[in-house]
């Protein structure tokens, strides 16, 4: 099978297809709360370009709605979007060689699916180099990330003229379990994810989502001691 950049990129065309599944709900119902908020159109397209990551931004406008102040949104919006420097660290060692712009560029188009995708391609490909796996990232974004401005457009468009039973809701969750059950395929990160659910879960009373914010901490926390305390033991079986 060819490998040239070229088909790479077409591969992650293919690959990034199927997201669109889940990103069109997500992005439709993102434009429709919007607008409740009391954005107009261009701000509810705004906020998408800008920030351009889901969760954050349903968190900000479900504070926003509740009166919120203003720093508390901004943190609460930074901390669940604390794992994009997560994914850039995981990236760098295999982008890291790729012309400055071309980093620039993947930064502000890492979200979770071209990161969930890219990472686990380019763990079973080691020997492209960094320009392949470059088209392979911009490859999986093509569809995803205009999709998501269009779409939000129209759920700002249409608003409440969505019928409620079509339950657009339903995108976030699957989004993030279709996203993360393949990436559990260790120890450190099954006790990762099983903590921060359950914390999650304990904390859902506290107020302007500090739970969330919490379980994520004390997830990422038990995956690193699990890991830490693993790591001796894999030493010792293999000597």
């Amino acid at each position: 099978m060819s490998s040239t950049p070229n088909s790479i990129y077409w591969r992650g065309v293919r690959d990034g297809l199927p997201f669109l599944l889940i990103v069109s709900p997500f992005s439709l119902l993102f434009g429709v709360m919007a607008t409740e908020s009391g954005l107009n159109v261009l701000e509810a397209l705004s906020f998408s370009v800008v920030v351009i990551a889901g969760a954050a931004q349903f968190t900000a406008l479900q504070l926003l709605q509740h009166d919120t102040p203003t720093i508390v949104v901004i943190l609460s919006a930074l901390a669940v979007n604390l794992r994009m420097a997560m994914y850039s660290a995981s990236l760098t060692p295999h982008l890291g060689a790729a012309p400055i712009w071309k980093r620039a560029l993947a930064a502000y188009l890492t979200v979770d699916q071209s990161y969930a995708l890219s990472i686990t391609t380019f763990e079973r490909n080691p020997e492209w180099d960094a320009g392949r796996k470059m088209s392979y990232f911009f490859g999986v974004v093509t569809p995803i990330v205009p999709a998501w401005y269009a779409l939000t457009v129209v759920g700002a468009l249409v608003g409440s003229s969505i019928p409620p039973e079509y339950a657009l809701d339903f995108a976030m969750p699957i989004t993030f379990i279709a996203m993360i059950a393949p990436m559990l395929r260790s120890v450190p990160h099954l006790v990762a994810a099983v903590v921060a659910v359950v914390s999650a879960l304990a904390l859902v009373w506290l107020p302007y989502n500090f739970g969330l914010i919490i379980s994520a901490v004390l997830g990422m926390m038990a995956g690193a001691q699990t890991e830490k305390r693993l790591l001796p033991r894999l030493d010792e079986v293999q000597s």
